[in-house]
Order: C-alpha cells, then sequence, then structure tokens
C-alpha cells in the first residue's frame, strides 16, 4: 500500500488520455523489439571484448543501459493502463525514475564514448593510443555510472509520489513543476543534451572530412560510412532532442496549472521519443555491421533451405573494413574506418 505524505503543489486537473492510447502501444512495440535486439548487441558487443575491442566496452555498457530500461517498461506500462495511478511503494517509483533517466543520460555518455572513439581511430590513428585501450575504457565507463549514480541519488531524495485532482497515485510526475526541478532540467540541458549534441557533431564532421579525403575508400562505402554517421545524428536529436527543449521551456514558463495543462501531451510525446532510442542503438551500432549482416544472411539461408524454399541471391556488399591501397597512411586510415561500424 503506497503510504502518502505530500500532495502535489496544486491539484492540476489534466487530461491523461494519452497515457491510455499511445503509451501503452510505444511501451510494447519497444519492449517486444528492443529486448531481442538488445540482446543481440550485447552479444555483438562481447564478441568485440574479445576481439580486445575497447569499442565493444562501450557498446556493452550503452546496451545494458537500454536493457534495465526495457525491464522497467511492464511497470509503466502498468501504470498508465491503470489511469496513471501506481499501486506499489515510492521505492520501486523511484527505482524505475532512474532507470529511465538513466537510460537517457548513460546512454548519451556512451554514444559520446563512440564517437570519440571513432574520431581518434579514424582522425588520429597514430595518437592517442592510451585513450583507446580497453582498461582506459573501463576506467571511463566506470566514471560515467558513478556519474549518473550520484546525480540521481541527489535528484531522487525528493518524494517522487503524490496525488492528483482525481485522488490518483501519480509516480514522477509534479505539475506545476517543483521549484528545485528547475535547475535540475537546466543541468539536464546542457550537460546531458548540448554539451554531448556538440561532441557528437565535432566528432563525426571530422569523420566524414576525413573518410570524403581518403583515396583509398570506395565511392559507395563512403556513401555508406555517410550515412551511418548521419542516422546517428539525426536519431540523437529526435530522440533526444524534444525531450530536453521541452525541459527548458517547462523551467521558464510552467507555473501554474494551465500552462502545465497545455503542454501536457507534447511534453509526453517527447519522453515517449527517448524510448525509442532502445531499439535505434542496436540497429545503427550492431546491424549496419557488414559481418553482422553476413550472418544474419548466413541465417537466413539456412532457415530457407531447411523450409524448402529456393535461397536468396547475396546483394553486392561493400564491408567497411577492408584496406584498399598500398600506401601506409591511406592503408591505415582505411583499416581504422572498421570502427564506423
Amino acid at each position: 500500500m503506497v503510504n502518502i505524505t505530500e500532495n502535489a503543489t496544486e491539484e492540476c486537473t489534466i487530461n491523461h488520455n494519452i497515457h491510455q492510447t499511445l503509451s501503452p502501444v510505444v511501451y510494447i512495440f519497444v519492449f517486444i523489439i528492443g529486448l531481442p535486439a538488445n540482446c543481440l548487441s550485447l552479444y555483438y558487443g562481447y564478441l568485440q571484448i574479445k576481439a580486445k575491442n575497447e569499442l565493444g566496452i562501450y557498446l556493452c555498457n550503452l546496451t545494458v543501459a537500454d536493457l534495465l530500461y526495457i525491464f522497467s517498461l511492464p511497470f509503466w506500462l502498468q501504470y498508465v493502463l491503470q489511469h496513471d495511478n501506481w499501486t506499489y511503494d515510492e521505492l520501486l517509483c523511484k527505482i524505475c525514475g532512474i532507470l529511465l533517466y538513466e537510460n537517457i543520460y548513460i546512454s548519451v555518455g556512451f554514444l559520446c564514448c563512440i564517437s570519440i572513439d571513432r574520431y581518434l581511430a579514424v582522425v588520429h590513428p597514430f595518437q592517442f593510443q592510451q585513450f583507446r585501450t580497453m582498461k582506459a575504457a573501463v576506467i571511463v565507463s566506470i566514471i560515467i555510472w558513478t556519474k549518473e549514480i550520484m546525480t540521481c541519488c541527489f535528484v531522487f531524495r525528493h518524494r517522487e509520489i503524490s496525488t492528483d485532482a482525481d485522488s490518483h497515485v501519480v509516480c514522477f510526475e509534479h505539475y506545476p513543476i517543483k521549484e528545485w526541478e528547475h535547475n535540475v532540467n537546466y543541468y539536464r540541458f546542457s550537460a546531458g543534451f548540448l554539451f554531448p549534441f556538440f561532441l557528437l557533431a565535432f566528432s563525426y564532421c571530422g569523420i566524414l572530412r576525413v573518410v570524403h579525403k581518403s583515396h583509398g575508400t570506395q565511392k559507395k562505402k563512403k556513401i555508406q560510412i555517410k550515412r551511418l554517421v548521419s542516422s546517428t545524428v539525426l536519431i540523437f536529436l529526435v530522440c533526444f532532442g524534444p525531450y530536453h527543449i521541452l525541459l527548458v521551456i517547462r523551467s521558464l514558463l510552467e507555473n501554474n496549472c494551465s500552462f502545465a495543462e497545455k503542454i501536457f501531451n507534447i511534453y509526453h510525446v517527447s519522453l515517449l521519443l527517448t524510448t525509442f532510442n532502445c531499439v535505434a542503438d542496436p540497429v545503427l551500432y550492431c546491424f549496419s555491421s557488414e559481418s553482422i549482416y553476413q550472418n544474419f544472411a548466413k541465417m537466413r539461408d539456412s532457415c530457407l533451405t531447411y523450409l524448402g524454399c529456393p535461397r536468396t541471391e547475396m546483394k553486392e556488399s561493400y564491408p567497411l573494413n577492408a584496406p584498399e591501397t598500398q600506401q601506409a597512411t591511406a592503408r591505415a586510415t582505411t583499416r581504422v574506418i572498421t570502427n564506423i561500424t
């Protein structure tokens, strides 16, 4: 039984219908698609670690963050289907909230690690080797998790359950937002979105510049790399941009129930967009790999053969890990372009 000792600042009467219509569809979709995709992503990261590739450590941490949030989705699904009425205790509400936020910001942190690792590998292949080791990746991973856990402990020392105008127990919903949330939202926007975005954009612009100048890389391969890099930045903006912009808007303008009611739907749509990151990550960082594609093609052909169906013809592929030039520098640059996938 939930013990309520603190009510919301105001009892805002807000239409929560979006939680009974759109939210369940998104949660179910992400759970069904994201769980197996991230399990495969975790296995791929393990193979990278086994091959002594520090990129695998970042990928595994990114996948673990996604999986932890995916495991909390059944609780959020039950919450929204019960018309935003939290039936568990406050501790579980805080745990689910922590998993939601750690998915956003730990994912952002490891996306930046992957982009920086690729930037150093492609743009500075003979320098900064000490930052591209397994030990360095482990240390950076520990720092990111520690920093985010400490941030969550600071933020979630406040009560996170309250009652609304319909006497429902709401979890992680304050309308209008409380005073202490303003500075937290500004921090999330600047340190959790704006700075990582500039870091991501800088890294990938450097990669694209080197790939464009590389004479040892096929034209179609360059197009493939450019599309992958552009997709990464685009998905980062789509998944995390609207949510963080609305955080700032709420902090600046939301001081009464009237504004809270107007922004409720669009704010929660932006929050749902962050959930799709759990599906986008494994697609971008694993299934874009040529080796993974080849493995799935073999599995597909084996299944077709077993079912007595004709095998499909393999399309021409352009792997991202084949050196194609005789000059030493060009050869090294082409080789490290492997890190794009």
